[in-house]
């Protein structure tokens, strides 16, 4: 591959990744709710009643493209069990995220508070939340070419150090069903309140970033079959930013007898993915759960060279407290 193919393939790789993944996606974003949502309950309270999880992301984007996005992730999210009890009951948690794509890239850390507003959390709840936090952008300027001819690079990386916020509303409902009943839910939220438009100067111009607000919106089922250890979950995530097209997964996933799920999504014209998982708790007769979860994302729509697949791993441990 000659270099004006390879410059032209990364300024549209790139530029594709600023205008519609200024925010860090997930495949497995149940596993990674609080992220998108802050006011999100993970998925381990609706199956097993448990309010206290770890996890951790690791997702490697493009994978046959050097500079493809990699991201990062280490999250966590407790809210005492107030079973029976009116009244708020408070939501915390907290998270770091690191996220680089090619010479771009940022790293940040969030605090995220709110509260379930319920006669008894186990069975309904609005909850409300944000998350606030500190996030350093940075430019590799160095890897820069700034002139074709002679292969000119700006000679001094940048960074700079912004304050970020979200905010999400979220709500739960248990059905009558099967058991202790079905769980509807479905939430809104805006990960990033803050726009902002970065200049980062050097000796040979600037480079110029802007972040826009990012809308987004989840739906979601979980149907048990003859237990709480094996249902149907299928949801939907709505994502909007403005001046780029609404974005829409439909996800499906099948959990059996507590031990182990399959699941596929599809993002219409864009991509299809595939996951599989192994939980380590009751069926082992654990009060907790240690989850390991791995998707591989193929694209469907074609942009120009092929850039490779999408894969994600997921470590998650929660317990009731």
């Amino acid at each position: 591959m000659n270099k004006p193919t390879r410059i032209l393939i990364a300024c549209i790789v790139l530029a594709f990744h600023a205008e519609a993944q200024q925010i860090p996606i997930f495949t497995q974003y149940r596993e990674n709710a609080g992220i998108i949502n802050p006011a999100a309950l993970p998925s381990d309270f609706f199956t097993d009643g448990h309010n206290l999880s770890f996890g951790t992301s690791f997702r490697k984007q493009w994978a046959d493209l050097p500079t493809g996005p990699t991201t990062q992730l280490i999250q966590g999210t407790y809210f005492p069990n107030n079973n029976g009890e009116v009244g708020v009951n408070l939501l915390t948690g907290g998270y770091i995220i690191n996220d680089q794509t090619g010479p771009t890239g940022f790293t940040g850390a969030y605090a995220r508070l709110g509260g379930i507003i319920s006669s008894d959390p186990k069975y309904s709840g609005l909850s409300i939340a944000l998350n606030a936090g500190m996030v350093q952008y940075r430019v590799q300027t160095s890897q820069l070419v700034l002139k074709d001819a002679g292969d000119i690079k700006a000679s001094q990386d940048q960074s700079q150090m912004y304050p970020d916020g979200g905010i999400g509303a979220f709500y739960y409902q248990q059905m009558g069903g099967a058991l202790d009943g079905d769980y509807l839910y479905g939430g809104l939220s805006i990960p990033q309140i803050m726009g902002l438009d970065l200049s980062f100067p050097n000796p040979d111009g600037k480079f110029y970033t802007q972040r826009v607000r990012h809308y987004y919106g989840l739906l979601g089922w979980y149907h048990f079959l003859d237990d709480k250890n094996t249902f149907i979950e299928t949801s939907v995530w709505f994502k909007y930013a403005q001046d780029v097209p609404c974005n829409v997964d439909i996800n499906m996933r099948y959990q059996m007898s507590g031990s182990f799920w399959i699941g596929a999504g599809i993002t219409p014209f864009s991509k299809f993915h595939a996951e599989t998982g192994f939980i380590l708790g009751k069926n082992m007769g654990f009060d907790s759960n240690f989850t390991i979860g791995y998707s591989y994302d193929y694209a469907l729509a074609s942009y120009g060279p092929y850039v490779g697949a999408t894969h994600e791993i997921n470590l998650t441990f929660s317990l009731p407290k």
